[in-house]
């Protein structure tokens, strides 16, 4: 059994859920938790339930919240990693959260703070798709499109932290609008929500599509990554006219991150990339190598699906703290 106080939890704060995993030494996880969260719900009510979460995980895993080493935590949004800062989450309605600290309070362990995309790509690197090269960009797919930058094998935070908000790169100048008020951000092109948008407008048009039926069926209000796989299997013609959209406009997306930061792989995450696996990445790999300014070199940057899914956020917030606070 592993000593105790190796122990950490790994919390990968989103838009709709907050997962938690405990985590030991050697990376196994022992005990996994997950709840709903809700846009704009008050900030002190989710810290408490991340809290609660906390310690139905050590529960789970065998343990009491003060025996743990620490918790990680990544949340959307710019963060102040160095006050443990939510400046901004608009996916959460947040503004000035101070997560790490009041999360500190509640549990009374070390707590580290950092971007929910920016752990993710941590947990890639780590222990996933990403390991064994110095130079890395993850690109997330999800709500949003978040990215994050490995340079010399350790994450690139920039001047104010904020690093790797590939997401808000513009695709398409006067495009649709984004969720942070510009327009064409390759958010507001190819992420889920975009997609979406692009699909119910389709259908209010009048275009067939088999995605109302799927979605009764599974008994979703919204078009889930599940849904687009089924709607994919179908060879629905709405679904696919909207994938070949976006896949086109993150293709587009990755040859202006290699074009500008020259990795050694890039690694795209998120539910539809955990779903979709190679489907998703080979139509963006051939557009981005269109695009490619130096072609010939430059396809030795390696384009891949993650490969650790759903538990890459938290298991990077794990890998994070230990770095942060030397564990």
């Amino acid at each position: 059994m592993a000593r105790k106080k190796e122990i950490m939890v790994g919390i990968d704060l989103g838009g709709t859920s907050v997962k938690a995993l405990a985590v030991n030494r050697k990376n196994s996880v022992l005990a996994t938790e997950k709840k709903k969260t809700e846009a704009g719900s008050n900030a002190k009510g989710v810290i408490q339930e991340i809290a609660s979460l906390v310690e139905k995980t050590a529960k789970a895993a065998g343990m009491k919240v003060k025996a743990l080493a620490a918790v990680g935590i990544g949340a959307p949004g710019a963060i102040d990693v160095r006050r443990g800062v939510v400046v901004e989450a608009p996916n959460l309605g947040w503004k000035n959260v101070p997560l790490g600290g009041e999360l500190k309070k509640y549990l009374g362990v070390p707590v580290v703070l950092d971007n929910d995309v920016n752990v993710g790509v941590i947990g890639e690197h780590a222990l996933g798709a990403g390991e064994r090269v110095d130079g890395l960009v993850g690109i997330f797919v999800g709500t949003g499109i978040g990215g994050g930058i490995i340079s010399k094998g350790e994450i690139y935070e920039g001047s104010n932290g904020w690093a790797g908000e590939v997401g808000h790169t513009v695709i398409l100048m006067d495009g649709p609008a984004c969720s942070c008020g510009r327009r064409g951000c390759a958010e507001a092109l190819a992420s889920r929500t975009a997609m979406e948008r692009d699909v119910r407008d389709a259908i209010k048009s009048g275009r067939k599509s088999a995605i109302p039926r799927i979605m009764k069926e599974r008994g979703k209000d919204r078009i889930t990554s599940s849904v687009i796989q089924a709607a994919l299997a179908e060879k629905d013609p709405v679904m696919m006219e909207v994938m070949e959209r976006a896949q086109y406009c993150l293709g587009i997306l990755v040859a202006n991150v290699v074009n500008t930061l020259d990795p050694e792989r890039v690694v795209i995450g998120g539910g539809i990339a955990e779903r979709l696996g190679k489907d998703f990445t080979n139509p963006i790999r051939r557009t981005a190598y269109e695009y490619f300014l130096h072609p010939q070199t430059a396809k030795r940057t390696q384009i891949v699906p993650g490969s650790l899914g759903d538990n890459a956020g938290a298991l990077g917030a794990v890998v994070l703290a230990r770095q942060r606070l030397g564990l």
